[in-house]
């Protein structure tokens, strides 16, 4: 079994379901077979312009943080991270709220939860605590770079205890869409997308399956290993 610099446990939708179709090919890659996917039909802009766009996300593929990437604590592997997070997944509810609207969250876009993320709260925040003890610490170079952010007193101290400055009450839950953009190219590609994602924000939307990504390190594309269905 391949070793991961990292692993992160997200919410994926399924690859052959609409949401999983078209973030896929928003950010132009099936996360689980690692193809490469042509942009989703409808969007009205082009090629060069989506790569642009979704050029920070599309190396994370398409899913909802629930724990944010980690490097394995010593004495941790693969194989027991995975019998945990099976344990976590058949003694958890399916969620389900609304349906998803389009938002600005900062400088970026992503598909959030209507009316709110309220719901899916309580399950980050026992996916956090559950699987911490398979976290390593971070060193103090990374906990620089989170710091560079500007973190507020409430954030550090997520920050030392979670190793991530936006988990339990800083949570929020979405699905990335775009990278930080400029207020006009972030107002051009919300009224793109606004028409092609309609149905998306209408349906239920359902989180039904905690997902173990990799990191392969390097820069490299991080890959989708296995779903857990929640089974509760």
């Amino acid at each position: 079994m391949r070793d991961f610099a990292r692993y992160a446990l997200y919410y994926a939708p399924e690859t052959d379901s609409p949401l999983g179709r078209f973030g896929n090919r928003w950010l132009g890659r099936d996360p689980e077979s690692g193809v490469a996917l042509d942009p989703p039909e409808g969007v009205p802009l082009d090629r060069e312009t989506i790569r642009s766009v979704t050029e920070a996300p599309a190396r994370y593929g398409f899913h909802g943080t629930l724990k944010p990437p980690f490097a394995l604590a010593d004495g941790r592997t693969r194989t027991d991270l995975e019998a945990a997070v099976e344990r976590l997944a058949a003694t958890s509810m399916p969620i389900e709220t609304q349906g998803l609207a389009l938002a600005e969250i900062g400088r970026f876009l992503a598909l959030v939860p209507a009316p709110d993320d309220g719901p899916i709260r309580p399950l980050a925040a026992r996916v956090v605590e559950a699987l911490d003890a398979f976290r390593a610490p971070l060193d103090a170079d990374a906990l620089a770079r989170r710091r560079k952010a500007g973190l507020s007193d409430a954030q550090e101290a997520l920050l030392r205890r979670w190793g991530y400055p936006y988990v339990m009450e800083e949570f929020r839950f979405h699905l990335t869409l775009t990278g930080a953009l400029d207020d006009r190219t972030r107002s051009r590609v919300r009224d793109a997308l606004a028409g092609p994602v309609a149905d998306l924000t209408t349906a239920p939307f359902r989180l039904d399956a905690l997902a173990l990504f990799g990191d392969p390190g390097g820069g490299a594309p991080f890959r989708l290993l296995r779903r857990f269905p929640l089974s509760g």
